[in-house]
């Protein structure tokens, strides 16, 4: 994985002494909390219900053993013994102290970790697939280019301001776990028939009170013009975006009012000025950075591995966590496992100082010292040796990460909602915890199948209800919390907008209607349809009617 070089220690530590200087001066008095505000939040530092939140950067959701112990630390000593992973694959703490905060961060630079731009009108924390180096069927590594990115993007002086936030995501499979199609700027690594590497490259996706899926803007890009081109995009942006309304500013607004083919057109004439001047990434920095993701030391290994056959017939429970979060690896002999941090009743994507840990443990001696975040809230052991398996799943038991349900009704997505969040209009946690109880039979949720439950505490959509085969939206009616639904979204591959159904249901109401939907799918599905199949096969009708009669 990335290490940082000299500049990186440099800017990082410079950024640390800022920010305690800044923060000094905060509790002097000397600054406002309006003149702060900006301050703190270039420094990951939001200030919600209860207290100040600390989002930390996870660059492409790849995290050392070593990294995760320090991220343990700080939720014990700093905050209430535990952190929350996001769908930026990030990790946030609620309950952070103000004074607390440069010597946070402090630890986090002394781990090659930091949490600049990871809030702001700047570019945000690259993602990608949380299988990236592990996983059949990869062009390449996108974790190559993602940190090519994430380099070229920190403190760039012209992207530092942009009318709103942004955000890139990076896959290279046809499978795509990193929803590139609903971002700012979606890359997916190609390899033409000469064998050489490209891009397609897709701009304008974004959630929020605007949905909107992105459109290609290129269908290749050579990957000598990488970084000349996704320049020319951002300044295309950055020149025409709205900053006269927020909730116009985002690039899917600017695609939508001039149309695909005229940002194309200005993508194209800008990207040729830049072209004359622009040193793009050379061959040799980008085989640099590649080897900072070099394959770990495999061993070979000759399936079927005996010992992990022998656990699979002898323990049904192991069967089931295999069956349901355990992906093949490209390696022959070990495997890809899912981390689930939705335990039934538990609060998605929260994990534990102590599981923390223990993690950590787990992937020094299973996985090379390799923890990913997934863009679902869950975490990953990318590379165990088969015959290791049921020893990592038996701990991973003792510490209540061991749910068998990634990807299954109780594998929910949550924002923090109400609970925590300033601009939420209802909570998301208690509903997600609600909807799992009542799914709790393990043998019911294998039986629906794949199922992606989103829920957003406001409009904001953080927790991607519009991409949710069943999307939860929480607002205020009249001082009353109320939740929405909709149908037939995705963030995959086959990415799709989900679609209102009708009126809204209480706390208690909406937890029965989507037990109803869930229901019909069940009596209608034909065999091998997901939820989501079924849905695009019949429509909305039948669904409706088995909610509203």
């Amino acid at each position: 994985m990335y290490q940082y070089d000299s500049f990186d220690a440099a800017i990082v530590q410079t950024r640390v002494e800022q920010f305690r200087d800044q923060v000094a001066r905060r509790l002097s008095g000397e600054l406002s909390e309006e003149q702060f505000r900006p301050l703190r939040l270039m420094n990951g530092f939001y200030l919600q219900l209860h207290a100040y939140m600390l989002r930390v950067a996870v660059p492409y959701g790849t995290l050392s053993s070593t990294q995760l112990r320090a991220l343990a630390h700080i939720a014990r000593k700093y905050d209430k013994g535990y952190g929350h992973f996001t769908t930026r694959q990030n990790i946030q703490y609620n309950w952070i102290r103000l004074e607390d905060g440069p010597d946070i961060l402090a630890d986090l630079a002394a781990v090659e970790m930091h949490a600049i731009q990871t809030s702001g009108n700047c570019i945000r924390n690259i993602t990608t697939d949380q299988f990236a180096g592990a996983v059949a069927g990869e062009v390449v590594d996108p974790r190559i280019w993602s940190e090519v990115l994430r380099q070229w993007s920190t403190f760039h002086p012209e992207f530092s301001f942009l009318p709103r936030k942004f955000k890139i995501a990076v896959t290279a499979t046809e499978q795509d776990r990193a929803a590139v199609q609903w971002h700012d700027i979606g890359i997916e690594i190609l390899k033409n028939a000469a064998g050489e590497i490209g891009f397609k490259v897709l701009a304008g996706g974004g959630m929020g009170r605007t949905p909107i899926i992105a459109k290609v803007v290129r269908e290749w890009l050579p990957a000598e013009h990488f970084l000349s081109y996704i320049e020319a995009i951002m300044r295309v942006y950055n020149r025409y975006g709205r900053r006269d309304n927020i909730y116009k500013a985002r690039i899917k607004i600017l695609v939508h009012e001039i149309g695909i083919e005229k940002f194309r057109e200005e993508v194209e004439a800008e990207w040729q000025q830049v072209l004359p001047t622009h040193i793009d990434v050379p061959a040799a920095e980008v085989a640099r950075i590649a080897a900072y993701f070099t394959p770990p030391a495999f061993e070979t290994i000759v399936p079927p591995v005996a010992a992990h056959e022998a656990a699979l017939k002898a323990d049904p429970a192991f069967a089931h966590w295999v069956a349901r979060n355990v992906v093949a690896h490209k390696v022959p002999g070990y495997a890809i496992a899912t981390i689930s941090l939705k335990p039934v009743g538990g609060i998605p994507g929260d994990a534990s100082a102590d599981q923390m840990d223990a993690i950590a443990d787990l992937a020094d001696q299973y996985s090379f010292g390799d923890v990913r975040v997934t863009h679902e809230q869950n975490l990953v052991l990318p590379h165990v040796r088969l015959a290791d398996l049921h020893a990592v799943w038996r701990k991973l038991v003792e510490i209540e990460v061991a749910t068998p349900n990634a990807g299954l009704v109780s594998d929910i997505i949550a924002c923090p909602g109400l609970d925590y969040c300033t601009l939420a209009n209802a909570r998301s946690i208690p509903i997600a915890q609600d909807i799992a109880n009542r799914f709790a039979d393990l043998e019911r949720q294998r039986d629906i199948g794949e199922l992606k439950i989103k829920i957003s505490g406001c409009i904001n959509a953080c927790g991607h209800h519009h991409a949710g085969h069943i999307g939860i939206l929480g607002v205020d009616r009249k001082g009353v919390e109320n939740y929405q639904i909709s149908l037939g979204g995705s963030g995959a591959e086959d990415a799709s907008l989900g679609e209102l159904i009708g009126p809204g249901f209480n706390d208690a109401g909406v937890v029965d209607a989507v037990e109803k939907l869930i229901e019909k799918y069940r009596a209608i599905r034909q065999e091998g349809e997901r939820f989501l199949d079924t849905y695009r096969r019949v429509g909305a009708q039948p669904f409706k009617e088995a909610v509203y009669g």
